[in-house]
């Protein structure tokens, strides 16, 4: 295919600047496409060229495929990277660039296809013996076929309609007694929501973890996993913490979890970079979910623990490069973190907030690395993503790489916007997420919105209570000291600023 000359990266933000970034060390001239709303944007005033792609909807500039690849002609761009969103998982764009003469650094279309349709992605994968949630293949209509299938399964399990969506037809049922009922409801409720009352049946897992395995395959048969990331920490099923290795995974676990990782990118006929996601029960059974075709927001964790620039591997395997390492080259270093700063308000259901940043200082430090597409003074758009920035911590263990996000957590200062910085830091300091022991379900489990207010944990609370109770007994004058003492950390004062 020979070497990438010109790159144009798809994208905005913080992804974009990363892109180029990599492309601008390997010698690569970069063009940066944007919408009216990003004519001030870092990743414009970054790249080589740039050009406008219309108005703010990204209906109307950034999803608009025909004006991206017009604006790779008008700059003899050779390469086009999506990043990630918007068009990076579209396999009608892939077919375009490359019928346009251009190089699509990702998969091919094709394998886009088999892994975009979710029952499509089960069943090539299950040709290679790949884990699979226990439950029906095809939808199931019949009571007693469905109990008989359910109880081979085993208690509790799933109801979903087939043609569900948004949590309707949807029914958990916990043992055999109540089996009927809920069927007969979820059917019913099915037929009124989508005139369909056929269900699948499928175990319930009620703790997941959600483990995924970052991989990565060349144009010559060869595929790798790169070890998997912890992305249980979720706010209305999106990602806010992941890192890299997960706590739970033994050396045997990971092991099988990447073969069938790097099983189920070979079903498609992979490569690129890819994520394949699972979900771990508490027995730590692991079961295929869906597979990413691009490249991760959570990335960097992974590049963290293993010195490699994935989007330098992207554009040499798009130039038609070998795989440079094997598996058994890969070794885990250390341990990453990383929080997603959105500009949200926790204390508000993590509803968006959107200003201008008044006040924007990203944290400094031996292995503290911020991603992010904003400097002080700059809007956030309400027209996207509300993400300002990626932080990631790396160090040699889980618990230095704990202490160190939470030392960067306080040393980050942000006011304009509310963010994600205060719920990331109940999160460090949880005894679930310091132990390790967490699902998915964290938030709901834990969280609520007034430990944000100014307000203490229960834990916080009876500590603090117990301390003032001994002071105040002991040296009477200290009570006013105690009551005007403050331990807010910078972005608990700048959100109230």
């Amino acid at each position: 295919m020979g070497k990438i000359k010109k790159l144009l990266v798809a994208n905005r933000g913080e992804i974009a600047l990363r892109v180029m970034r990599s492309a601008k060390e390997m010698g690569i001239k970069t063009v940066a496409v944007f919408s009216e709303a990003d004519r001030a944007a870092l990743h414009v005033q970054f790249a080589d060229e740039a050009v406008c792609i219309g108005p703010p909807p990204s209906s109307q500039s950034y999803l608009v495929m025909d004006k991206i690849i017009g604006a790779a002609k008008e700059t003899s761009a050779d390469a086009i990277h999506p990043g990630y969103g918007f068009l990076s998982e579209n396999e009608d764009f892939a077919k375009k660039v490359k019928e346009a003469g251009l190089i699509f650094i990702g998969p091919s279309a094709e394998s886009m296809e088999i892994m975009g349709s979710k029952l499509g992605a089960k069943a090539a994968v299950s040709k290679f013996n790949v884990p699979l949630v226990p439950g029906t293949a095809e939808p199931i209509s019949d009571v007693n076929a469905a109990k008989k299938v359910a109880k081979e399964i085993g208690y509790p399990i799933l109801i979903k309609a087939s043609a569900g969506g948004g949590g309707k037809g949807m029914r958990i049922v916990e043992k055999e007694s109540e089996f009927q009922e809920q069927m007969e409801r979820a059917v019913s409720e099915a037929i009124s929501a989508f005139g369909d009352g056929a269900v699948f049946i499928e175990k319930y897992v009620s703790q997941p973890r959600h483990i995924e395995f970052q991989i990565f395959g060349d144009q010559h048969g060869n595929v790798v996993h790169l070890f998997e990331r912890e992305c249980s920490i979720q706010r209305r099923h999106q990602k806010v913490v992941e890192e890299a290795p997960s706590s739970v995974l033994t050396p045997e676990l990971r092991k099988k979890m990447g073969e069938a990782a790097v099983n189920a990118a070979k079903a498609a006929n992979y490569y690129n970079a890819g994520t394949i996601e699972f979900i771990l029960d508490e027995k730590l059974n692991f079961y295929f979910l869906e597979m990413n075709t691009r490249l991760q927001v959570e990335h960097p964790v992974t590049e963290q623990i293993t010195g490699l620039d994935l989007v330098k591997l992207q554009i040499q395997i798009a130039e038609g490069a070998k795989l440079p390492f094997k598996q058994e080259d890969l070794k885990i270093n250390g341990h990453a973190i990383e929080v997603r700063v959105y500009a949200e308000d926790p204390a508000n259901n993590f509803l968006p907030d959107i200003g201008v940043l008044k006040t924007y200082k990203r944290p400094q430090g031996h292995g503290i690395r911020v991603d992010d597409g904003f400097e002080q003074g700059m809007a956030i758009p309400f027209y996207y993503d509300p993400m300002i920035a990626k932080m990631i911590c790396h160090d040699e263990t889980r618990e230095r790489a704990i202490e160190k996000t939470i030392r960067a957590i306080d040393e980050y200062e942000i006011t304009g916007v509310e963010t994600t910085l205060g719920f990331c830091n109940f999160v460090m300091h949880h005894e679930a997420f310091r132990s390790g022991n967490f699902s998915t379900k964290f938030v709901e489990s834990y969280f609520k919105p007034e430990y944000l207010k100014g307000q203490s944990t229960p834990e916080e609370e009876m500590i603090a209570g117990a301390l003032a109770a001994e002071l105040i007994l002991s040296v009477p004058q200290v009570q006013q000291a105690v009551s005007t003492q403050s331990s807010e950390s910078k972005w608990k004062k700048n959100r109230l600023a």
